[in-house]
């Protein structure tokens, strides 16, 4: 069995405009915020879990975990609650997800833990059939100058960053439901009956 030594990062830090200008992460999914689903699903599948926020900290912190901001000014973006894990993390690995997929999949650090590892690569995102799905990754924390360089640089796109790195993609077409995210309040009323089922 490979040993893990990985730190897991929840990226709540974003400002959820196609949620209206909410913070996504506190956003209620069947009378939970749906950072709480992700907790649930993604925490027990690392060694330490932070979760990335911008606003409300003490909310996020009520979840037991390490809150952490972005260090990089004016909402950069996803990579920009990546490279503060990074900057923090206790393990060699850091693995990220959204704050906004409650349903993401049970096996999602196995998987591309032992991609990373039987690849030599810096980083391992998962794919769903022909869609990449470039948040939902397992890095390197080796690659955090490369991370801070790109920011410094004006770089906002992960999947342009990821470009620069030795990407290996992992497949998970058994499960590409586990993959929806939660992008506006319509999409969160439609979810009420799948999180149904998986309560």
């Amino acid at each position: 069995m490979l040993s893990r030594q990985v730190t897991g990062v929840i990226l709540a830090g974003g400002l959820g405009r196609r949620m209206g200008g909410v913070d996504k992460g506190l956003q209620e999914l069947r009378g939970r915020p749906l950072v709480g689903w992700v907790v649930d699903r993604f925490g027990p599948q690392v060694d330490e879990l932070l979760i990335n926020a911008n606003q409300n900290a003490a909310r996020y912190a009520a979840f037991g975990h390490r809150v952490v901001a972005d260090q990089i000014p004016a909402f950069a973006g996803p990579l920009a609650g990546l490279h503060a894990a990074l900057s923090v993390a206790s393990h060699p690995l850091v693995a990220c997800v959204p704050c906004d997929s409650p349903f993401l999949p049970g096996d999602l650090v196995s998987r591309l833990l032992q991609a990373l590892v039987a690849s030599g690569a810096d980083l391992a995102v998962a794919r769903t059939f022909e869609q990449a799905q470039p948040v939902f990754c397992l890095c390197r924390r080796a690659v955090l100058p490369s991370l801070g360089e790109f920011l410094g640089s004006g770089g906002r796109k992960v999947e342009e960053w990821q470009a620069t790195l030795r990407r290996i993609e992992v497949a998970f077409d058994d499960q590409p439901e586990a993959f929806a995210n939660l992008n506006t309040r319509a999409e969160l009323g439609r979810s009420a009956a799948a999180a149904r089922d998986l309560s």
